[in-house]
């Protein structure tokens, strides 16, 4: 997946809305997280501070970032017998 998010549109001033964030981070998985982090962080940069898209998307930065580190719980409870699957997460401490 390429970290670029529709440099065209970029390249015209096409105005970045709140619906352009929300298209992009609306699926994401723990997987692909950082990549579309990192689109999102490029998307925004330059927009004023109080743009909606730009507040959108800095709350979608933050979720993204917590998604990718520790989003992906393997599992319920481990069945008889069987040792339950860790998480993805990193250790705390």
């Amino acid at each position: 997946m390429s970290e670029a998010q529709r440099p065209d549109q970029r390249d015209l001033g096409v105005a970045v809305t709140v619906d352009d964030i929300r298209r992009l981070t609306g699926a994401a998985t723990p997987h692909f997280a950082q990549q579309i982090r990192n689109r999102v962080a490029r998307l925004i940069d330059g927009l004023p501070a109080q743009h909606p898209a730009r507040l959108v998307g800095e709350a979608e930065v933050r979720r993204l970032t917590a998604l990718g580190t520790s989003g992906e719980v393997r599992g319920g409870t481990a069945q008889p017998g069987m040792p339950g699957l860790p998480s993805t997460a990193l250790p705390k401490g």
